[in-house]
């Protein structure tokens, strides 16, 4: 059983900074390939950035220059520094892992996180 646990959400001002960390063991950062989620409100659930086994990355074209995805494996800890957030960024973010490595963030993810919540003001 993979278990992700997400922690840094929280509300900030356009233009604002936050930092997502998710937990996990190093064993499952070692196997899988590793990425943010996130669903706005109304909407479908919106793959957004993916760091593979060997770390490569990628983004979804929204954030690309603004966020940026890493990864401690010893630590079993995953990243998402987001930087010059808007409005439009507020949705739940989870922290998600899978098997299926090819591709954008717009992949099939096998296990979710339970997602932290942030909000960004105008």
């Amino acid at each position: 059983q993979v278990q992700l646990q997400e922690s840094g959400g929280g509300s900030v001002q356009a233009g604002g900074s936050l930092r997502l960390s998710c937990g996990a063991s190093e064993y499952t950062f070692r196997a899988y390939c590793m990425g943010w989620v996130r669903q706005a409100p109304g909407k479908e659930r919106e793959g957004i950035a993916a760091i593979n086994t060997d770390g490569r990355t990628t983004y979804v074209d929204s954030v690309k220059g603004r966020f940026s995805i890493s990864k401690d494996n010893l630590e079993g800890s995953l990243y998402l520094q987001m930087n010059s957030l808007k409005p439009e960024d507020t949705a739940m973010y989870y922290c998600v892992a899978g098997t299926y490595c090819s591709g954008g963030p717009a992949r099939p993810w096998n296990f979710y996180g339970q997602g932290t919540q942030v909000t960004v003001s105008s």
